[in-house]
């Protein structure tokens, strides 16, 4: 009877729980199809109540005049070439200073590692205006490399692979070591290898950051031609406020990088999280 009744209750906590996730990601999805079938409407019918979810005459044509109303091309090639440099030179970065200081040893490893990480728990905000003096004073204003070399490197990204690299056996290096191999190759062909999972996630958290940056290319980037997509939004927005359904094409389009990295990362992303996670 006992083991009946516990059972049960599991039965009963477990549906509850996923009732909760479905309620959940129901309320984080109505937004999303919102903006969806609104990009395939006029902009009389986006606001009428009821709403009508599903159109019989979808509107395909906005999706066509967003490129014509403002350079949407160029701005999605700056935001591609801006986010794949970021994301490659983030990757590097972590990755090797990771490797560092999980697996040498060096006078100040410790304190040179918690004098770096803490850097996380400083707003950007604080440093924001020295840093874009700085720039300005390299001469970097209005330049592509202002932003790719302020986030070509990542404190919680070295926090995150150093913790994975944790996870790894101190043994395999030592044998790669008495081996004859250098430190540069058990990086590169040990390491990097073993480190997929936490690299998808980086990968993943650093594009997305990256694509979806706002104020760093409204701070930095002042020429039209150089704007990356969110700017590019802001200023159709600012132009055609009343124009909703091609905001939300605008917006569709926005997410399909994004979404087609995450897809094809996620069988790696929950590994990732759940790996580097286990080592303190």
């Amino acid at each position: 009877m006992v083991s009946k009744s516990k059972t049960k209750n599991r039965l009963i906590a477990r549906i509850v729980i996923y009732a909760l996730l479905l309620l959940l990601a129901f309320i984080m999805l109505v937004p999303f199809v919102w903006m969806v079938t609104a990009s395939l409407k006029f902009n009389k019918d986006i606001f009428v109540v009821p709403y009508q979810w599903l159109s019989l005459q979808p509107r395909w044509q906005n999706y066509v005049d967003i490129w014509t109303k403002i350079p949407l091309l160029t701005f999605i090639r700056n935001t591609v070439k801006l986010t794949l440099i970021v994301t490659f030179l983030q990757i590097l970065t972590s990755s090797f200073a990771a490797y560092a200081f999980a697996k040498l040893q060096f006078k100040g490893r410790d304190i040179l590692f918690l004098s770096y990480i803490a850097t996380i728990a400083v707003p950007w905000q604080v440093y924001m205006v020295p840093q874009f003096i700085m720039m300005r004073g390299m001469g970097l204003a209005d330049t592509h490399l202002s932003i790719i070399f302020l986030q070509a490197f990542s404190a919680f990204g070295v926090f995150m692979m150093r913790q994975f690299y944790e996870g790894i056996p101190d043994s395999l290096c030592e044998a790669a070591r008495i081996d004859g191999m250098s430190e540069y190759g058990i990086y590169s062909r040990i390491m990097l290898p073993l480190s997929k999972p936490a690299l998808s996630t980086l990968i993943i958290f650093t594009f997305v950051n990256t694509w979806n940056d706002f104020l760093g290319p409204l701070i930095y980037l002042t020429t039209e031609s150089k704007k990356t997509l969110q700017i590019g939004l802001k200023m159709f927005i600012s132009q055609y406020s009343a124009e909703y359904g091609l905001i939300m094409a605008a917006s569709c389009l926005s997410l399909i990088p994004v979404l087609i990295v995450f897809l094809a990362l996620q069988k790696y992303f929950v590994e990732g999280i759940a790996s580097t996670g286990v080592k303190g």
